[in-house]
C-alpha cells in the first residue's frame, strides 16, 4: 500500500486561485425557483384559510378587479 503524500504548499494556493466558479443561474432555474415560492406561498395561503374554517378565497383587491 502506498501512502498518499499530503498536497505542497504550491498546491494548496494553486487549488484555491484556480478554484472552478459556478455557472451563471439560467433563466429557466429562476422560473422555476420563483414557481415553487408563489407555489408554496398559496399553498400556506390556503392551510391558513381552512384552518380559519372559511372555505372561500378571499374577496378580489381592487387591483385584482382592473
Amino acid at each position: 500500500m502506498s501512502e498518499r503524500k499530503p498536497p505542497s504548499r504550491a498546491e494548496l494556493e494553486a487549488r484555491k486561485a484556480f478554484k472552478p466558479v459556478p455557472p451563471e443561474t439560467t433563466e429557466y432555474a429562476k422560473a422555476q425557483k420563483a414557481f415553487q415560492e408563489n407555489r408554496e406561498r398559496l399553498k400556506s395561503a390556503r392551510l391558513a384559510r381552512e384552518s380559519a374554517g372559511t372555505d372561500s378565497p378571499p374577496p378580489p383587491s381592487k387591483s385584482e378587479q382592473g
